[in-house]
């Protein structure tokens, strides 16, 4: 579903991405974790065609990212943590005028945003003006306006930034539903035990390099830790001491 090979991305004398590269299949949550400046968000937006690579290429659900940015868009959702909503609109005004865009219509827009009411338990975030939203609130319309046209990719950056205990979970339990056959979850976060819930494989990075891909339980046998956190802190570390005695 992903296959990206050798993928690089710098800015001037600033390398974001160093020559990554790794593949996802379809039924996956596959995991981006990291520190905040590894690289995940970068690499993401050059999958969703946000951003041109320096080098390399990426090809998702068969389109190739640089030569058909027009048909990667139509089979991805994209979520990050910075997405507004206008006030003005109450959270199914939104998702309507976006189910329009994607050529739903408005029977078949109202019954995508039920499924989506009870996936995500949207409530009464339907009818209630985006301007009132709590952080939560604005977060779980952000993410049915991605999957309104149930694209094969989501991509979830950092989703569960700035969310409370109760919509965290709502969002956790949601990605865990995502794996199903023909769909790909790319996950990126820097909280260790979200990824740990529901990632089938993870991919670490650190300034810009990729350090491991694996299920959880290989990477904590190849670490020895109990932990995936530990894990993370005990590559790194390893990383390190190779390029220092490089």
């Amino acid at each position: 579903m992903l296959d990206i090979q050798n993928l690089s991305k710098s800015y001037g004398n600033h390398v974001a991405l160093r020559d990554v590269t790794l593949h996802a299949g379809e039924g996956e949550v596959f995991g981006l974790l990291g520190p905040n400046g590894a690289g995940k968000t970068t690499l993401l937006r050059i999958i969703a065609t946000l951003l041109r690579p320096s080098s390399g290429t990426a090809t998702l659900a068969g389109q190739d990212v640089l030569r058909e940015p027009e048909a990667v868009r139509r089979v991805i959702g994209v979520v990050n943590g910075g997405m507004g909503l206008p006030a003005r609109l109450t959270g199914r005004e939104v998702l309507r005028s976006f189910a329009g865009l994607y050529g739903l219509n408005r029977a078949q827009a109202d019954a995508r945003i039920a499924e989506l009411d009870t996936a995500l338990d949207l409530g009464r975030t339907l009818d209630v003006r985006a301007g009132e939203y709590s952080t939560g609130m604005k977060q779980k319309v952000v993410i049915a306006r991605a999957m309104i046209h149930n694209p094969q990719v989501l991509i979830l950056d950092e989703a569960a930034s700035g969310l409370d205990i109760f919509a965290r979970r709502t969002l956790l339990d949601f990605v865990s539903a995502t794996r199903q056959p023909g769909k790909l979850t790319l996950y990126s976060t820097h909280v260790m035990s979200e990824a740990e819930e529901v990632c089938d494989r993870v991919a670490i990075l650190h300034q810009g390099v990729l350090v491991t891909v694996g299920t959880i339980p290989d990477i904590l046998a190849q670490t020895g830790e109990r932990n995936l956190e530990r894990a993370f802190f005990a590559l790194v570390r390893a990383q390190g001491e190779v390029a220092h005695a490089s």
